[in-house]
């Protein structure tokens, strides 16, 4: 089998695409895989050194602000669309997989022109312009929320639940201890991390916050970010009960033994927090396109699995309080974890393989 996938600009794309390509690896063992991603984003190292043939794309995310941009795009769109027509007629591939990101655009409809089967999949509970505009060339939609559905009207019968494959890595992972992080492991533990380049804007408003959490019976680890860590802890001197870090790597690992995490709401965190059913506080990103992580959120929140605090209205006091409600409610922590889990889907990537080998047959 011969399969082509296009996933970009974020691991929030690119690294579902990678779980979905491993299900392939290990169902079909005479595989090829050729990536096609852009020219200057993340994939470009990320996939190569998985060992994956890599074709680059030279396409931008358009602006709004940059005309001369904007317009060198549209004609870089057709030049991207064309040598992917001819990428596929050399390769021969019996599918192409759209996971995410602009650069997915020419490689779809590439595809679609020459009557190759199509299969995207939107990690966000509010679809990207990129996927809505390719739902009519897509044979299948995969998505990460059940509510999604709804949202693809020109794809009517095309569109099935999949659950976001990224968060089935977390769940192969071994829970990592407390102890070395200088943690107690008789005391319950809140996370809270602000994406993995952290949040000037949040981490100000996390400082007195910390500085009270000695009144608390948790301990709390906060990761600041590893470009905001220096300035963060400078002058400061915070409670026992409290951790400070720039990064963690394999955080999820963590995931595994903390109660609460805060965080925002990017699409490769919602999957983790499903998977492994770990109530959570959501502060989303107001700074991301069409306000997604408030969406996806607000998904989880409405399901009964998490709380939404959003970032203009963060004070101390207000996330302290949101916290002792779902720590020292037992009813509606448990409640929270049961809705969670009906919200999770870990068996996602086999789910996909299994609905593409459908399509192909």
């Amino acid at each position: 089998m011969k399969i082509i996938v296009s996933a970009g600009g974020t691991g929030g794309h690119i690294y579902p695409a990678l779980a979905i390509i491993n299900k392939f690896k290990e169902k079909e063992k005479d595989l090829e895989v050729l990536y096609i991603g852009t020219h200057n984003r993340m994939e470009k190292e990320i996939i190569p050194k998985r060992g994956f043939k890599y074709e680059e794309l030279e396409i931008y995310g358009f602006s709004k602000r940059d005309l001369l941009l904007d317009i060198k795009n549209v004609f870089l769109i057709q030049k991207a669309k064309k040598k992917c027509e001819k990428i596929m007629k050399e390769f021969k591939p019996d599918l192409v997989l759209g996971i995410g990101g602009y650069v997915t655009y020419p490689v779809i409809s590439a595809a679609h022109k020459l009557g190759i089967k199509t299969f995207i999949h939107e990690q966000n509970s509010l679809p990207g312009k990129t996927n809505m505009t390719l739902q009519s060339k897509a044979d299948l939609i995969g998505v990460s929320f059940k509510e999604s559905q709804k949202k693809f009207k020109k794809a009517i019968g095309k569109v099935f639940y999949s659950g976001n494959p990224c968060g089935e890595n977390a769940l192969s992972l071994q829970p990592m201890n407390k102890e070395p992080l200088g943690l107690n492991k008789n005391k319950k533990l809140v996370v809270i991390v602000a994406g993995s380049l952290g949040s000037a804007s949040v981490n100000e408003k996390m400082k007195s916050f910390l500085n009270n959490a000695q009144k608390s019976e948790y301990e709390v680890l906060y990761i600041t970010g590893k470009s905001l860590y220096d300035d963060f802890i400078k002058d400061e001197k915070f409670p026992d009960n409290v951790k400070v870090l720039p990064y963690l790597d394999n955080l999820p690992a963590l995931l595994k033994n903390t109660d609460l995490i805060v965080t925002r709401a990017g699409a490769s965190t919602m999957s983790e927090i499903l998977s492994l059913n770990l109530p959570a506080i959501f502060i989303p990103s107001p700074y991301v396109a069409n306000n997604h992580q408030y969406f996806n959120a607000m998904e989880i929140k409405n399901n009964g699995g998490g709380e939404v605090i959003e970032e203009k209205d963060l004070t101390p006091e207000l996330l302290s309080n949101k916290i002792n409600e779902v720590l020292t409610n037992s009813e509606h922590y448990s409640n929270m974890k049961k809705n969670l889990k009906k919200m999770s889907m870990n068996n996602s990537s086999e789910l996909i393989y299994s609905e593409l080998k459908d399509l192909i047959k």
